[in-house]
This record gives C-alpha cells, structure tokens and sequence, in this order.
C-alpha cells in the first residue's frame, strides 16, 4: 500500500468510524426510549448528541487529549534537542512544524495528534526526552511524525474522544437505570416490555467491549508503517529499535493513560500494570508486541 493509499484509507476508516459511532449511540438512547415509552425524544436526544460529538471530536479532539494526558506546551528553551530534532525531521518529511507538547511523567513515552498535519501535535513525556540519546529521540520522533504525514492522527485522535464518550454514556445510563432516573410517571400505566431492561443491562455489559473494538479498527499495522516511514526518514532503523528496547524495558507506569487514550501512544502505557487492574486493556491491546517491531526494525 502506497502512502497515498494510507492517507485515503485512513479517512475512509475515519468516516466509517463516525458512522458507526452515531448508529451505535442513536440506536442505544433509541432503546432506552422504547423501555420509558418515548422513543420521538429519545431519538432526538441520541441523534443530537452523538452528531455533536462528532463534530467535536474532529475538531477539538487534540485539546482533549492534551487535556485528558495533562500535556503542557514544549518550549525551545527548555526542551531544544526535543524541539530541533522535530524541526529538522518535519522539515526532511515536508511537513509543517507540529506544535510540541511535553507530559510530565518518568514513563518513556510519546504520541500524536489533530486531524491533519497543519493541526498536528506531538508530545512526549520528560521521562522519554531524558532517557533517550538523540539518535534514539529521532527514531521515536520520526515515527510520530510518520503517524501525522499518513493521517493515522485523525483516526486515532477521533477514536479517542468517541471511546471516552461511548463510556460516559454508558456511565450515566447505568447510574439512571440503577437510581431510577429513568422510570416513568408511577400514576401512569405501565406496559414497558421487562424484557428491555435486560436487553439494556446486557448492551451497557457489552459497551466496553464495544469500545475495545472500535479502537481496534485503528489497525496495529499502522505501527509497523509508521516505524517504516520512520526509518525512511533518518534513515537509522536502530535508533529507533533501540529507543523502542528502553521504552519497554523501563519500570516507570503512565500515570495519566487511560483506556481510551492508551491506542495513541507509541508503546502500550498499560505493560507494566500486569493481569489486575487492566487485564482487559491488555487482553485487546492495540499495539503489537515490541520486541516483533525491534527485530523487524534490526532486519533493515
């Protein structure tokens, strides 16, 4: 596949994404309102705030995520290899400067996003600009950089937002079902079928493997590409393999990673937490296994 053929690939997947996303939660508050027998309104409710989602997420899911990640502005100053090595590489891929991000945490990591490569954000964490040596900054940023010139940002920035979204919602229907926020009037007859309400439990059971899924539609094969595109721009696949190998082996968790996010960075936040806290995370992880990408990265 060519990188023109990624590029349309990726908003073609991006499109059919929002589609599903807006079925998905239409159709959900559609099923709630025939349970509380108004289904006019809560379609409307539905259709209304999964298009309002949308439009969000598209255009403000940068500042969501550096928001969510807790990401602060990178400036020369004080981050100059960080800032010149991205300069340089953007400047050799032809692309515009990305606005530089740092997130400070000892965990070596870093990430993409926008919707496009003039809106294009990188960050990194503290922990990841102190560990590595430059040659291995560059691998890391290059790879990011090759994330924003295929458009594999605006998926994933997208998928993001709408998996965090897909969570509240299900969240506050649970919380509505389980309190009684959604009972009709007690004075008025109820003909409810009881079997919705378990048709509701089983699909808010099901949401976040729902979400999972969607995430997973962000392809792990755009790793090996951007590690590829990566190395085609310094044109030193070990220092890449190399910052991949530190990344991986160093103890430090992400602190502010979440589930929704995790699919962005580029290593898996949660490989550390082990089979507890996030066996689900971990069961359906978005990135393939780092040591495959380290010997591919070697066979170069």
């Amino acid at each position: 596949m060519t990188v023109y053929q990624q590029i349309a690939h990726n908003k073609a997947r991006t499109y059919a994404i929002i589609l599903t996303f807006i079925l998905l939660v239409t159709g959900f508050f559609f099923a709630i309102g025939q349970y509380v027998q108004s289904p006019s309104t809560y379609f409307l409710i539905g259709i209304s705030f999964s298009l309002m989602s949308t439009v969000g997420s598209y255009f403000y899911s940068d500042r969501i995520v550096l928001f969510t990640t807790g990401a602060k502005p990178a400036s020369k100053k004080d981050f100059f290899d960080f800032y010149t090595v991205a300069e340089n590489l953007a400047i050799a891929g032809g692309l515009p400067m990305p606005k530089l991000y740092v997130i400070h945490d000892p965990a070596p990591n870093a990430f993409a996003t926008g919707r496009d490569p003039k809106h294009a954000v990188v960050a990194a964490t503290t922990g990841l600009l102190e560990k590595l040596e430059r040659t291995e900054l560059e691998g890391v940023i290059a790879h990011e950089l090759s994330h924003v010139k295929n458009y594999d940002i605006l998926v994933s920035s997208i998928v993001a937002v709408l998996v965090g979204t897909l969570a509240l919602i299900s969240d506050w229907i649970m919380r509505s079902l389980w309190w009684g926020g959604l009972r009709r009037n007690e004075n008025s007859r109820d003909s409810r079928n009881p079997f919705m309400m378990f048709f509701i439990i089983f699909v808010l059971i099901l949401t976040p493997l729902i979400a999972t899924l969607i995430q997973l539609a962000v392809s792990r094969r755009r790793e090996f590409l951007a590690d590829a595109s990566g190395v085609l721009l310094t044109r030193y696949p070990e220092g890449l393999a190399r910052a991949l190998e530190k990344i991986a082996s160093d103890g430090n968790v992400l602190r502010n990673a979440s589930s929704s996010t995790a699919h962005l960075f580029i290593s898996n936040p949660f490989k550390k937490l082990g089979k507890t806290k996030f066996m689900f995370a971990n069961l359906f992880s978005t990135h393939p296994p780092i040591e495959e990408r380290i010997k591919i990265l070697m066979s170069m």
